[in-house]
């Protein structure tokens, strides 16, 4: 375990072995905090994600240095997130500090420019986050915000909304997924036996309809009609 310190000079076997720790101890740490962490980087998964890198990459490119000190800065800073997630949790002050309340960046049709200062976003990055929305007139939202990790949620007008099913009083279909029996020319067989059917009965069915192999297959899905989904792989 002499890698683990600093030393004048590595070998290469001592520099795999301490990117193996590194990686594996980031992965565990990752685990510790949670999705949070990397789904949605707000202002301290951010403050995180920065001083964890710049810890541990000293060590992974510094001979002289050692990892132990670098994996207790890590450790202690694990803590500290995970009690800041839990105090944000419980106060509401520091809550608004570390995630602060959406800022209104169109009300009733208008820009409210003084928001968009505020957010330190331009009138272009605002109308380029609409257009991804297929939203092409800022009249007819009535209200967008900046949320805190960076995105912008906007409202249509009631009038402006694609009608559903209820406005229209159809009887909407209750909703389920396809199982998805073949994956990359392998037939999943934790999908398979959730359905009615066997192994035997997929190969016929693709020699037999599709006339092809399981390894020709790159998905395969079956919905709640057996209504069975090939898709082959191209070259």
């Amino acid at each position: 375990m002499d890698f683990l310190n600093g030393q004048e000079s590595l070998t290469a076997i001592q520099w795999i072995l301490r990117a193996i720790i590194a990686f594996f101890f980031l992965l565990f740490a990752t685990k510790i905090m949670g999705q949070r962490s990397f789904s949605q980087l707000r202002l301290l998964d951010f403050a995180m994600a920065i001083s964890l890198g710049n810890i541990i990459a000293h060590p992974l490119s510094d001979e002289g240095l050692g990892m132990k000190g670098s994996m207790i800065s890590m450790s202690v800073l694990v803590i500290l997130y995970t009690a800041g997630v839990l105090l944000s949790l419980k106060w509401a002050s520091f809550r608004h500090f570390i995630d602060p309340l959406p800022i209104p960046l169109i009300k009733n049709g208008q820009i409210v420019s003084a928001n968009l200062r505020k957010a330190r976003i331009s009138v272009d990055f605002l109308l380029s986050e609409l257009r991804k929305e297929k939203i092409e007139d800022v009249q007819k939202i009535a209200l967008a915000l900046w949320e805190p990790d960076g995105s912008i949620s906007s409202f249509l007008y009631p009038q402006q909304q694609p009608p559903t099913r209820a406005d229209l009083n159809m009887v909407p279909e209750p909703f389920s997924l396809p199982f998805n029996l073949i994956k990359e020319g392998k037939i999943d067989y934790d999908e398979l036996n959730k359905t009615k059917f066997t192994e035997d009965w997929l190969k016929n069915k693709l020699t037999s309809t599709y006339n092809v192999d399981i390894r020709d297959v790159i998905l395969a899905t079956i919905d709640k009609n057996d209504n069975l989904q090939v898709f082959l792989y191209k070259s």
